[in-house]
């Protein structure tokens, strides 16, 4: 089991991660997530001794890392699959740790045979696609046999056989009761791999708790319903009436209703009690994915900006339309509906809570989201309104041709 109990790790003026406590069970696939800067990578190298926290410690069963008798029999990991020389071959790197580590080299052909790596054993690594690479990265951490694995982005590069190759591996390891720690940024892998999750922002913790109590707290399951196109009148009919009756009714892009706060039983009922024909009427639960940008849309430091353009949009042709926008595009909320309990506010962290981040909302500055009532620095001014072209100017005399007197001159 990994444990952390108040963990804090500064650089300088910089905190990476502060007051961080949890523990990672054995028996499960406890997935490790947060924005990029969050401090994931941070936490995972002090969880293996290669930094030495500020504040706090961390253990694994009950010991330090630089501490565990045997550590790379006892714990193996995946940080970096670069970490390499590529003048070695596969077999000669991982013969190579083997050796260190006292473990005997019939086990290196084993482990190239699990992770699928034979025919190319004896070649150099250099020469390796990402692909390959994390295949002999996980080959490495799966060498002592260890009881507990880290792995860092883990299906990186890997084609869809190898994510699921990868996928059916962590649930197997964990099955066997070993203690299983992955950190990544795909959220539908995630979905289907973790049975716990870890959700840090900012080097805080955001949640502590398995995948389906995750998705139940950030995010809130709803009906889709769709009405006759043809009779908008019966869509504000049927909008009014679930609204009288307590739901919470969101417009979608494509124009069907998504709706909060009633069961399905109860929409069909009131649909039928106000006369209105419905085309469609689907439960929908809220994805992973949503959840997690949910919760973690106030603890992301990188935030992109619509592009304007400025100074390249050309004046449209007579008769031409403007493009359409792209639906849902800066629009809040959009990746998941807002939960009944929080009341359609965003996610924010509470007021006064300690730690160098105070309340938890994003800074202002170039790559956070302004405050409130500034303008953006970086917001491009709204093109011109065309003007009327004017006379083209008369053209050029031609010029006398060249002298081609190379080559390469005539190309």
């Amino acid at each position: 089991m990994i444990e952390a109990v108040g963990l804090t790790k500064r650089y300088g003026d910089k905190t990476a991660v502060y007051n961080l406590s949890f523990q990672v069970r054995p028996g499960a696939v406890t997935g490790f997530l947060g924005p990029n800067g969050s401090g994931k990578s941070t936490t995972m190298r002090m969880i293996l001794g290669l930094d030495n926290p500020t504040a706090g410690q961390v253990t694994i069963g009950g010991y330090p890392y630089p501490k565990l008798p045997n550590a790379p029999r006892q714990v193996g990991a995946l940080l970096d699959a670069k970490a390499v020389h590529g003048g070695r071959s596969a077999r000669s790197h991982l013969l190579c740790l083997a050796q260190l580590s006292g473990i005997p080299a019939r086990r290196v052909d084993e482990v190239l045979g699990v992770v699928g790596l034979q025919e190319v054993a004896r070649k150099r690594s250099k020469g390796f696609s990402l692909g390959m690479g994390q295949r002999l990265g996980i080959a490495a951490a799966l060498l002592g046999d260890p009881q507990v694995l880290l792995f860092d982005e883990p299906v990186n590069g890997l084609d869809p056989e190898g994510i699921l190759w990868v996928r059916n591996l962590m649930k197997a390891l964990a099955a066997e009761g070993r203690t299983v720690f992955v950190s990544s940024h795909l959220m539908s892998e995630m979905a289907l791999t973790a049975d716990h999750l870890i959700v840090i922002g900012r080097g805080q913790l955001l949640a502590d708790m398995s995948v389906t109590d995750f998705i139940s707290a950030n995010s809130a399951d709803f009906a889709r319903v769709r009405t006759p196109d043809t009779e908008p009148q019966l869509r504000e009919k049927l909008t009014s009436a679930l609204t009288e009756a307590g739901g919470h009714v969101l417009p979608e892009q494509d124009g069907a209703l998504r709706i909060t706060g009633l069961p399905l039983p109860r929409i069909s009922d009131i649909a039928h009690d106000a006369d209105v024909r419905l085309w469609e009427l689907s439960p929908h639960q809220a994805s992973l994915e949503e959840a997690y940008m949910r919760m973690t849309q106030g603890a992301v430091d990188y935030r992109s900006t619509i592009d304007q353009k400025s100074g390249l949009m050309q004046p449209l042709p007579p008769g031409a339309q403007p493009p359409m926008p792209v639906p849902g595009q800066g629009q809040p909320d959009w990746y998941a509906p807002p939960s009944p309990q929080e009341g359609g506010q965003p996610f924010a962290m509470p007021q006064g809570q300690p730690g160098p981040y105070g309340a938890g909302q994003p800074p202002a500055g170039p790559y956070g989201a302004p405050g409130a009532g500034q303008p953006n620095p970086y917001a491009q001014p709204a093109p011109a309104a065309p003007q009327a072209p004017a006379a083209p100017p008369a053209p050029p005399a031609p010029a006398a041709p060249a002298d081609l007197t190379k080559p390469e001159d005539a190309r």
